[in-house]
């Protein structure tokens, strides 16, 4: 089970209740923001910009959102930190684009840092097709919420010393991707395939509760959860092979 009080630190509910003002919100905000860039990276870079002027406008954007409070004016997109990120963003977007400039902010000094170079790695790796940046958005935002999910199950293998275990059953984990027979894996694992199927359930109920609780962190209220899961895997259903 997942600690009660390191999961409310992350939560989005926390940042709402708060209001922005209070260190708990604060860390809360700068937590999630830290975790969900790659997806406004993405999206800027769909819309066109360069490497460095995406870099840009994700790092302004991001301090200015823990700098001046703007969550306080969440209430269009109160739900969720996913719709209120992207609408919130693409305001921002569309006032720097006016400015023809993305200025640095917060006197220079930084409050929030990522990897900029990792983020165009990754989008280097995106399929090129037709999908819109806000598409790409969401289906970015979605495989960092299963990615994450994935790490940390894998972690709590690992720390039960059963880190081979782990990797042998996760080619079974979506029960739709190709996987290597029941018996190979048993062979793999010096197992039986009885106990191998077993083994597939637990970490699929594993994951599943560990996706539901990364997914819990992005939503005010519990009733969200399902939705979000539901508008994620659509996302992910728009295209395959990123």
């Amino acid at each position: 089970m997942s600690d009660p009080g390191r999961f409310r630190t992350t939560h989005w509910s926390v940042v709402l209740t708060a209001g922005g003002d209070d260190p708990d919100a604060r860390t809360a905000l700068a937590t999630l923001c830290t975790t969900y860039w790659y997806p406004l990276y993405a999206f800027a870079r769909r819309r066109g910009q360069g490497p460095d002027d995406a870099s840009d406008l994700v790092q302004g954007f991001l301090c200015d959102l823990l700098e001046k409070g703007w969550v306080k004016h969440a209430d269009e997109q109160r739900g969720r930190f996913r719709g209120f990120l992207s609408t919130a963003f693409r305001r921002y977007a569309g006032r720097v684009h006016e400015k023809a400039h993305t200025q640095r902010r917060g006197g220079g000094i930084t409050v929030l840092t990522f990897d900029a170079e990792e983020g165009e790695s990754r989008y280097a790796r995106e399929p090129q097709d037709d999908r819109t940046p806000e598409q790409v958005f969401d289906r970015r935002w979605a495989l960092t919420i299963i990615d994450r999910a994935l790490s940390k199950v894998r972690a709590q293998y690992v720390r039960r010393a059963r880190g081979s275990d782990f990797e042998a059953l996760a080619p079974h984990l979506d029960g739709t991707s190709p996987a290597p027979p029941y018996s190979e894996t048993a062979r793999q694992m010096q197992s039986t395939e009885g106990a191998v199927k077993v083994a597939v359930h637990r970490l699929r109920k594993r994951f599943g509760e560990t996706l539901r609780e990364e997914v819990g962190a992005t939503v005010d209220t519990d009733q969200d959860v399902d939705a979000e899961i539901q508008e994620l895997l659509t996302a992910l259903a728009r295209g395959k092979g990123s």
